[in-house]
């Protein structure tokens, strides 16, 4: 058993609360990305996995045993860090095998499990090059080499891919799957990517200022978001989030009114209410038939499509994304959307909870 489960587990600085009360249980062989901005908490949270960071209060549990007082050696994890942690004056034989040289096992199962490794990530024809010598992406993967032949059953990765280019990154992506798939380690990796973290974890714990937002698998955080923080962290453009009225159990938008799904409207307890609604689902219109009408102040063309900033008023904008083989926009125009109003998420104004999740059928 090789699960890990928190349990109420808070860490202090000073007095100050960094972690707050984390529960929730990463699955034995789950590959799972704790996702947030800077300062949420994420690096510490896996510092508390490895053993790195003591624990304020609380339980951690891995497998079956609470390691809250288990130091990092005695914890059988593999690492992986944002800047590798290699040793430059170590060829790169010498670097992947370090680790197992202190614990002593035999050459032979050393160099078995070592070549595999290198196999494995390319690196043939590596083994003697310095360190030193070797690329960005060639050291990272020196790094996860390292880590592999540890064969532990927790692998721990802390922003791995952040000091590599766009095309590397998207390749290291793609190996980091196939190691897992290989390994079938439990597998816990931090990044503020949400590309990253999209495509890589099987569920996404999505934290906060230290506290734990939602915990899902990607379709999951990106079409039912908890609430408007995961909303608008998730997705770019994020999803745009209206603050509109509520006038005889409609929604107002603009001259338009939005019919609110009868099980929502049990849920509303304030006169207006938070519409999101991601780019993607809306449509632009030159006819006189659209729910709203903006000019286009802003345009990100990104070859295969743009991502359109609309003014639809003083107090009201947002995204569209369109593919540019449907139309081109201009700035300045002034155009119609429409959506769907089973593509929308509504959200409680001072909660700014996801009322769909409520729901209980």
């Amino acid at each position: 058993m090789h699960n890990i489960v928190f349990n109420a587990v808070t860490k202090s600085y000073h007095g100050k609360e960094i972690i707050k009360q984390l529960n929730f249980e990463i699955k034995e062989g789950e590959r799972v990305v704790l996702l947030g901005p800077s300062g949420s908490g994420k690096s510490t949270t896996l510092r508390m996995i490895a053993g790195l960071e003591d624990i304020t209060s609380g339980q951690l549990f891995m497998g079956n045993t609470c390691v809250n007082d288990v130091p990092p050696g005695k914890r059988n994890i593999a690492m992986v860090f944002q800047n590798y942690a290699l040793f430059p004056h170590f060829n790169v034989w010498d670097n992947i095998v370090f680790g197992l040289k202190l614990q002593n096992l035999p050459a032979s199962e050393i160099e078995v499990r070592t070549k595999a490794a290198i196999n494995m990530l390319n690196l043939n024809g590596y083994e003697h090059r310095l360190i030193q010598s070797l690329s960005g992406g060639q050291k990272q993967r020196v790094a996860l080499c390292r880590a592999i032949v540890k064969q532990s059953p927790y692998f721990l990765l802390d922003e791995p891919l952040a000091n590599l280019d766009a095309q590397l990154r998207q390749h290291a992506r793609q190996e980091l799957i196939k190691i897992h798939e290989n390994c079938n380690s439990t597998m816990i990796y931090v990044t503020h990517d949400q590309v990253e973290a999209m495509t890589i974890g099987q569920r996404i714990a999505i934290l906060h200022e230290g506290v734990l937002q939602q915990f899902g698998n990607p379709q999951e955080v990106y079409n039912q978001p908890a609430n408007t923080f995961v909303a608008s962290f998730i997705g770019t453009p994020a999803m745009n989030l209206w603050t509109l009225p509520i006038n005889n159990g409609q929604i107002q938008l603009g001259s338009s009114t939005l019919n609110i799904p009868e099980p929502i409207k049990k849920l509303i307890t304030t006169d207006n209410i938070i519409l999101g609604i991601r780019p993607e689902k809306i449509k632009v219109t030159t006819t006189d038939k659209a729910l709203l009408y903006g000019e286009c102040q802003y345009i990100e063309n990104i070859g295969h499509i743009q991502n359109c900033l609309f003014k639809f008023s003083d107090s009201l904008t947002g995204f569209v994304q369109i593919p540019s083989k449907d139309t081109q926009i201009q700035l300045g125009e002034r155009l119609g959307i429409n959506f769907n109003i089973s593509d929308a998420c509504f959200f409680d104004p001072e909660s700014q909870q996801n009322l769909q999740l409520q729901l209980t059928y």
